[in-house]
C-alpha cells in the first residue's frame, strides 16, 4: 500500500519547528511494508490543505495527516479533510467527556475553543489522545481511500499512533513484515554500500536499504511473508552474510541501541570504570555516554582540559611535549590519556585532542584529531582527518572515540 504525509502548520514552512514526525512516520511505514513516496508541508491555510489532500489521495491508498487539530481559528485539518471526504462535523460526546476530565485533572477552566476538538467528521473511527486534548480520528472514503488525523505534538502523536494507528494499518497488511537493522561504525558510506554492492543489486525479498548517519553506516534489512515467523527466517541469513563482511565493525544489531549503549553495556559487562580527558571536544564524548541510563556505574570522572594549563594540571602532560609537539599530537594525546587513567585509577580511559576549526595552517589542519585509548594499562592513539565544519569534526571526533573504545575493550577482554 502507498502512504503519502501531510505535515500541517505554518511554523513548519517558517523553520521554527523541525518536522520530526515526518521521520517517525516514515520509520514506521517501512516497518509495515508501506510504500512512502512523497511527504508534504503545507501552511495553516484551507485552499493549499484543501489542494494537499486531495493531491495525496489522488495518487496514495492512506494519507496521513499530521498537525492542525488544536482548539484555534487556524487549526483547520479536521474541517479541511471532512470537505474532502463530503462528511460533515459532529459532536463526539466521548471525546468531549476525556477534554473535560482532562482539564479538570490538570485543574484549568476550559475555554469554549476547547469544544472544537471534540468535532469530528461523521463515521469516522475515533483516536484517542492520553496525551493531550486533541482527539484524532480516520476517515474512510467511499472509493477505499482513507485519511488518517493526529495531532502535531510528537509525544501526543507518537503515542496515539502506537497506540490505535499501528494496529490499524497492520490489518489493512495482507502480508507480515520484519525488519533487522546492522548498525557498523570505522567504515565510511561508499565503501560500505562498495562491499555490499552484489546482494543489494540481487536483491528481492528480503530488501537491504542503507542509511548514512554521523560517523555510522545503518543497513535495514526488511522480509516479507505469510507470518512474522517465516519473514525472521528470510532475513537471518542476509544478517548473518552482513555481519560476516564487516566483522568487527559491527556493532550492534538491535534497532533502538547506540553505540554509547553498546559501549557501556561493554564497559559494564567486564566491570570497567572509564574516565574520559576532552579537548577539542569538551564534554561531547561524556554527555553521550551520560545519556545512557546507568552511565554512572562506569564513568568515574571527565575532564575538560581545553587550554594547555589545564592538560598539565590535571592529566600531568609534561611542559617539554607541549612546547615540542604542540596540544593536538599523538604525543600529548598519549600523555593525557595515561594521565587520566593513572590519576583517577581507572581501568579504561579515552582521550581527545584536536583542531575543530575554523582556524588552521598547513601543518595543522581543521579536522586533524588524535584520540587515544588506555586499556591494560597500554595506551593506542589513532590519528584522524575529518571533513565539515566545527560542529560536525566534533560530532566525528566522539563517534570515533566511542567506537576505538569499543574495539579497544573487545580485543582486551573478549574471548
Amino acid at each position: 500500500m502507498t502512504v503519502e504525509l501531510i505535515s500541517v502548520g505554518t511554523e513548519i514552512l517558517m523553520g521554527n519547528i523541525v518536522n520530526t514526525n515526518a521521520a517517525y512516520l516514515s520509520a514506521k511505514c517501512a516497518q509495515l511494508g508501506m510504500s512512502v513516496y512523497r511527504e508534504t508541508s503545507v501552511g495553516d491555510n484551507k485552499e493549499r490543505l484543501e489542494e494537499a489532500i486531495r493531491d495525496g489521495l489522488s495518487r496514495s491508498d492512506i494519507v496521513i495527516l499530521t498537525g492542525g487539530l488544536g482548539p484555534t481559528k487556524d487549526d483547520l485539518t479536521k474541517e479541511t479533510a471532512a470537505k474532502v471526504a463530503g462528511k460533515k462535523l459532529v459532536t463526539d460526546q466521548a471525546s468531549k467527556k476525556r477534554i473535560q476530565d482532562y482539564f479538570q485533572k490538570m485543574n484549568r477552566e476550559i475555554a469554549d475553543s476547547n469544544w472544537k476538538q471534540a468535532d469530528m467528521p461523521e463515521g469516522s473511527i475515533i483516536l484517542p489522545n492520553k496525551r493531550g486534548t486533541a482527539p484524532g480520528c480516520i476517515i474512510e472514503t467511499a472509493d477505499g481511500k482513507r485519511m488518517i488525523l493526529m495531532p502535531g505534538p510528537p509525544y501526543e502523536m507518537q503515542g496515539m499512533f502506537e497506540q490505535s494507528v499501528y494496529p490499524y494499518l497492520e490489518k489493512l497488511q495482507p502480508k507480515r513484515f520484519y525488519s533487522k537493522m546492522v548498525k557498523i561504525c570505522g567504515i565510511g558510506e561508499s565503501m560500505a554500500e562498495k562491499m555490499v554492492s552484489d546482494l543489494i543489486e540481487a536483491q528481492d525479498n528480503p530488501t537491504i536499504a542503507p542509511y548514512c548517519k554521523t560517523g555510522e553506516v545503518h543497513f535495514r534489512v526488511t522480509a516479507s511473508a505469510d507470518s512474522v515467523e517465516e519473514a525472521k527466517k528470510l532475513v537471518k541469513p542476509i544478517v548473518k552474510e552482513l555481519k560476516n563482511r564487516f566483522k568487527e565493525n559491527v556493532f550492534t544489531t538491535e534497532e533502538e541501541e547506540t553505540l554509547e549503549q553498546v559501549v557501556v553495556k561493554l564497559l559494564k559487562k567486564y566491570g570497567l570504570s572509564l574516565v574520559a580527558a576532552e579537548s577539542c571536544t569538551a564534554g561531547m564524548f561524556t554527555a553521550r555516554i551520560a545519556n545512557v541510563p546507568g552511565a554512572s556505574d562506569v564513568l568515574s570522572e571527565s575532564f575538560v582540559t581545553y587550554s594547555n594549563k589545564a592538560k598539565r594540571k590535571y592529566l600531568d602532560v609534561s611542559k617539554s611535549t607541549l612546547k615540542k609537539y604542540g596540544a593536538v599530537s599523538e604525543k600529548t594525546a598519549k600523555e593525557m590519556v595515561k594521565g587520566a587513567a593513572i590519576g583517577t585509577d581507572s581501568d579504561v580511559a579515552v582521550a581527545i585532542t584536536g583542531f575543530a576549526g575554523p582556524d588552521s595552517d598547513e601543518e595543522h589542519p581543521v579536522g586533524l584529531v588524535y584520540i587515544a585509548c588506555y586499556v591494560n594499562e597500554k595506551a593506542q592513539v589513532e590519528e584522524f582527518h575529518f571533513n565539515g565544519d566545527r560542529q560536525r569534526v566534533r560530532e566525528l571526533a566522539v563517534e570515533n572515540a566511542l567506537d576505538l573504545l569499543r574495539r579497544c575493550i573487545l580485543s582486551n577482554y573478549a574471548k
